[in-house]
């Protein structure tokens, strides 16, 4: 038995795939795995079948075509073929996800590309026109892919997007890592939270004294699992962690949590801070960045809800140096840090 890959174009209408599975079925023609396509032109079906020695390249084609198949193509296939499609896939991105530089060479071989070629300047025809394929990519320029065999379809044009995408994200996410030096020489890795961090902030609490969570939630009971998940990848916001680093560079332990959270034209901030890094300039440092994050985004104002009595916040406040408002309801005191508007671009 030999495995072959077929691709054609079926009628999306009821019982058509059924005719051409049956027409492969009678030369003794086996179908492994099928991923269908859709186009305008029709279903475009992509089988790995195992086929007997004595049929051919021809034989499948006559096959296909007596099922009310078109457009067939066909090539030998290998046996890594029959690898899961979705383990394939995720394969691919874990490899994005640890060396985002090999987006040309992941494009390739989820495409089975001839060629992929990565240009500074943004083509203004992405798209997909027979077997060439062109992308933006997100980060800047542009990726093209050539093959040989089968025509690009929207499904891989899709599947293209999601990959560059992805390898775009891990990019900026590393971008908008730095090392952080604090006024006592001492060095931290300040980074946007991710899902991942969860494990991490939970530990994160757990050291914190009472007082100090009392202080980050005014009071409230310390937040659930599910809450602290939405706090770090907020719909509308953005969390940084503060981690300290090992001397082989790995990541040790997560110190701080500083929360952006938008509500309308106004950004809500809140710091946690483990007690042992207190008062060593952590606070103020994270609270710049997300003042500057916040600026970028439009925002119209900085919110802090914060208790009278927590001296060491109100000052990390003060040492913005920005007009701030200040609302005592209390116990409880609102800080209103307006923003500058954003500045009209000249044309």
């Amino acid at each position: 038995m030999t495995l072959w890959r077929i691709r054609a174009t079926v009628d999306d209408r009821p019982g058509y795939l059924s005719v051409l599975t049956a027409s492969l079925a009678l030369r003794g023609v086996n179908i492994l795995t099928v991923q269908v396509h859709t186009t305008e032109r029709g279903a475009v079906d992509d089988f790995l079948v195992d086929a007997p020695d004595a049929i051919g390249e021809a034989d499948l084609v006559a096959a296909v075509e007596r099922g009310r198949g078109r457009d067939c193509w066909v090539a030998r296939s290998e046996a890594r073929g029959l690898a899961d499609q979705p383990t394939r896939v995720l394969g691919l991105a874990s490899r994005l996800v640890r060396d985002p530089d090999a987006t040309g060479e992941v494009l390739g071989a989820l495409l089975g590309a001839d060629a992929v070629t990565w240009r500074p300047d943004t083509l203004p025809d992405a798209g997909i026109s027979d077997t060439t394929m062109r992308l933006a990519d997100p980060g800047g320029g542009s990726y093209t892919l050539r093959r040989a065999a089968p025509s690009f379809t929207p499904a891989e044009y899709a599947r293209a997007q999601a990959l560059v995408e992805l390898a775009t994200t891990v990019v900026r996410r590393a971008a908008e890592q730095v090392t952080l030096v604090l006024p006592d020489g001492a060095e931290l890795t300040v980074r946007p939270a991710v899902a991942d961090d969860l494990p991490g902030v939970l530990d994160l609490h757990e050291a914190c004294s009472a007082r100090s969570r009392h202080r980050r939630y005014l009071g409230g009971s310390a937040p659930t699992p599910a809450r602290l998940r939405r706090l770090l990848e907020p719909a509308r916001g953005h969390t940084l962690v503060a981690a300290t680093t090992g001397s082989d560079g790995s990541t040790e332990s997560l110190v701080a949590m500083a929360n952006l959270l938008g509500e309308g034209d106004e950004a809500e901030v809140a710091l946690l801070v483990r007690d042992d890094w207190q008062r060593r300039g952590l606070g103020s440092a994270l609270l710049r960045r997300l003042a500057r994050h916040a600026d970028q985004a439009g925002y119209a104002a900085l919110v802090l809800h914060v208790q009278a009595e927590n001296g060491p916040m109100l000052r990390t406040v003060r040492r913005l140096d920005r007009p701030t408002t200040t609302d005592r309801d209390g116990p409880l005191v609102t800080l209103t840090v307006p923003l500058p508007a954003p500045t009209p671009a000249h044309h």
